[in-house]
């Protein structure tokens, strides 16, 4: 489900999450108002292609994935199709394990003989329900131009709608453009619901990624259709799909400036004729970072209608005219976080500690309000209320890596929030993840990543390049 991303990759832009909800792995988080932005994330290594490396480098014949609220545990395995060297195609065939023991189980029949079991066996092979055909194709049109074609024919009993999805990256000299049609499209809300929108199309400009410096963001998302939770998703709801999701058109904009802090940053010779596990995990230092900025939402349609909880979560700037469906929203947004590691990652064992925690404060304009509210009460000898002290309490995301042997390590990301009315248990953890690692050192920096969530039930193998 989460990107197990150091939370400084993403900050406040939506990254696409990964699920085994669907063949090609991926869901969107529901565009948040006005942040996070909708599609913001740059080219990464499509699920057929992580699966191919998978079989062809780690003698992995098939990769599991499991999704509790939907069809269980699954198989996947790939067949490419190298059609030229600018043309990469795939068919992605998924198979319903869980389903064919549990028919297998419900048949009632009891195989006397090893040929009678495997005739009962291969009975059940045969059923359709079974299976997951999926195909995608990417083709590299210029040096900078980038075209994905995918295709999802679900069956598994469920009759779901099949999956078209169209991607286009452009690198421009220092921005990336992405343009992108889903139908329909895959969501997932805070409290981690899936919804499938008819239509979604998205036009996203953003900035190159730097260390320090400023940064700006463009995106315009249009939705057409009414949303409806996810046929795979057995869960029920108690509420509608978020507004942002409704028919319409949004655009949304940030403008942000970013700077790092180096508190410390070890001196010491590494182990000579000794290659860390993963390069980028080879340098113990204490860090931190600050994100400033602002952000723009202006939408037209029934997305602009904003729900309680959304009205909540910023005070700023709002204005929205009802008879015409459009509204304009504007804020501003921070965010402070803090890196350490111990170790060089070239030892066998116990050579890395990496912890990384990250503090939002989503709506400057709330912050500001409750802050002024409880400087006041203190300069009078009052007590603030719970609410301006609620208001600048920032959203916390905690990250732990540790080294258990050799490439291996084990991490935990986890979400904190503090909530002063449940005064039994004011601090909470939500949605943690946990995830075992495996360091391709021969590749510098790569990996192999099974992670499983409890909140969702959900587990996945994935393989990511170039993330700490």
């Amino acid at each position: 489900m989460k990107k197990l991303r150091w939370a400084m990759d993403g900050s406040f832009w939506d990254l696409d999450v990964s699920t085994p909800m669907t063949a090609d792995g991926l869901a969107r988080p529901a565009p948040g108002d006005p942040i996070p932005l909708g599609v913001s994330r740059g080219t990464r290594l499509s699920r057929a292609k992580q699966i191919h490396f998978m079989q062809r480098f780690m003698t992995a014949p098939f990769v599991p994935s499991y999704a509790a609220s939907s069809h269980g545990f699954v198989l996947h395995r790939v067949l490419t199709i190298p059609f030229s060297q600018n043309w990469f195609g795939s068919l992605l065939g998924q198979f319903n394990f869980q389903k064919m023991v549990s028919s297998v189980k419900e048949s009632g029949e009891t195989p006397n003989s090893a040929s009678t079991w495997l005739k009962t066996i291969g009975k059940h092979l045969r059923d359709k329900s079974l299976y997951v055909l999926g195909f995608s194709s990417e083709l590299l049109l210029t040096p900078d131009d980038t075209l994905l074609l995918s295709f999802d024919s679900y069956t598994f009993g469920d009759n779901k709608p099949s999956r078209k999805k169209a991607i286009l990256h452009h690198k421009f000299p220092n921005h990336n453009l992405t343009v992108e049609a889903v139908s329909p499209g895959l969501f997932v809300d805070k409290s981690g619901n899936y919804w499938d929108v008819p239509i979604s199309m998205a036009i996203d400009m953003a900035s190159l990624a730097s260390d320090s410096g400023a940064s700006y963001h463009l995106c315009m998302h249009h939705n057409t259709g009414s949303p409806t939770q996810f046929q795979g998703d057995h869960r029920q709801t108690t509420h509608g799909p978020p507004a942002t999701l409704l028919p319409g058109l949004s655009i949304k904009s940030a403008f942000s400036f970013k700077q790092n802090f180096d508190f410390w940053r070890s001196k010491a010779p590494m182990l000579k004729m000794v290659q860390p596990y993963d390069i980028f995990l080879a340098n113990p230092h204490i860090s931190a970072s600050g994100i400033i900025g602002a952000a723009l939402t202006a939408s037209v349609g029934d997305c602009s209608v904003r729900s309680q909880d959304d009205s909540q979560d910023s005070n700023g700037f709002f204005f929205q005219a009802s008879g015409l469906k459009s509204a304009f929203l504007a804020d501003l947004f921070a965010s402070v976080s803090l890196t350490a590691q111990h170790g060089n990652y070239q030892r066998l064992f116990l050579d890395l500690t990496r912890f990384h925690a990250r503090f939002d404060f989503p709506s400057g304009s709330r912050f500001l309000e409750g802050a002024t509210h409880v400087v006041q009460k203190l300069l009078n000898s009052q007590q603030p209320s719970l609410e301006a002290v609620q208001a600048i309490c920032p959203n916390a995301t905690l990250s732990l890596q540790q080294q258990i042997a050799g490439p291996f390590l084990f991490r935990v990301d986890s979400g904190v929030t503090v909530d002063l009315k449940n005064q039994d248990w004011p601090i909470r953890v939500e949605d943690p993840v946990f995830a075992l690692e495996y360091s391709l050192q021969v590749l510098g920096s790569a990996k192999a990543v099974a992670w499983y969530s409890p909140k969702q039930r959900e587990f996945m193998v994935e393989l990511r390049f170039y993330e700490t």
